[in-house]
């Protein structure tokens, strides 16, 4: 979540009870360490880093994580021997997002202490040809023993109950997050994800990676035209994320925008997920 998940979003998920995660992919490291000492200001709470290493600019993030007293980071859109080696040395946690099998086979050699099984219906940048949470996730926690985090999907306490079914030890929202009070995207795109159905996003480059998925937007519809979409410049991402021009660029979401009708806290999304979901959890284990 590029220029999204910084202090004022991360902080308020850490201060909630889980652990909020401060992105690097805008590759502004200057920027990314003036988050960091925001989030020190903001929360005593643990914290952690996301690297994606598609956009990694500068060879040193490594040092620059560790240099800023970072103890827990996931890698993701890259190889996990990349990286893995360098953190542990460091002393850190590291967590790698896998979309496949294979994928999470290759982490676990590396030595990652844990996975981020992420679905194919989750938004953002995504394998073209991936499986959904209900496929991936028990397949891929059959095959390994690491502590396992679910992603695509979840928005509330029965999803997460039923990925801990799946097999996971814990949950990764992405849209619902986006679409949170504390999130600092503009408001037009918060409404879009609570009026858009479960319909309403499309997975482009399927054909000619990097695959994204997107909400449907006439400006989305018209590249899905194309033989390759193209992310836009920064200024005009910037114009859809924090201006609400939404035909200036793409809104990255996913499917579960289908379940999410309302800007909430991030405080009251939290404590209303875990609640939900033990009820769940009691619930169904009553039942059968």
């Amino acid at each position: 979540m590029g220029y999204i998940a910084r202090a004022q979003l991360a902080s308020a998920v850490s201060n909630a009870g889980g652990l909020g995660i401060i992105e690097t992919s805008s590759g502004r490291l200057e920027e990314v360490r003036d988050e960091i000492v925001k989030m020190r200001e903001l929360t005593d709470k643990p914290f952690g880093v996301n690297i994606a290493q598609l956009f990694v600019r500068d060879p040193s993030i490594v040092d620059f994580v560790a240099e800023n007293g970072v103890r827990f980071v996931t890698t993701s859109a890259g190889d996990p021997t990349k990286f893995t080696g360098a953190l542990k040395d460091a002393g850190l946690t590291v967590f790698h997002v896998v979309p496949s099998l294979r994928g999470a086979l290759k982490a676990v050699a590396a030595g990652v202490d844990g996975l981020v099984v992420e679905g194919n219906e989750g938004g953002g940048f995504k394998a073209p040809t991936g499986a959904s949470t209900m496929v991936l996730l028990p397949l891929i926690a059959s095959h390994v023993d690491v502590p396992i985090i679910a992603a695509g999907g979840v928005c509330d306490g029965r999803s997460m109950a039923a990925a801990f079914v799946l097999g996971a030890e814990g949950v990764q929202m992405g849209t619902r997050m986006v679409s949170a009070t504390e999130s600092p995207v503009h408001d037009n795109w918060k409404q879009l994800i609570c009026t858009s159905n479960e319909g309403d996003t499309l997975l482009l480059n399927r054909h000619s990676p990097p695959a994204f998925r997107v909400l449907r937007t006439g400006f989305s519809q018209g590249a899905e035209s194309e033989d390759r979409a193209v992310i836009p410049s920064i200024e005009a991402v910037h114009d859809l994320y924090f201006g609400g021009n939404m035909e200036a660029s793409f809104a990255f979401s996913g499917q579960v925008a289908g379940r999410i009708d309302e800007v909430l806290p991030v405080e009251q999304i939290l404590r209303e997920t875990v609640a939900d979901c033990e009820a769940v959890l009691r619930e169904v284990g009553s039942r059968y």
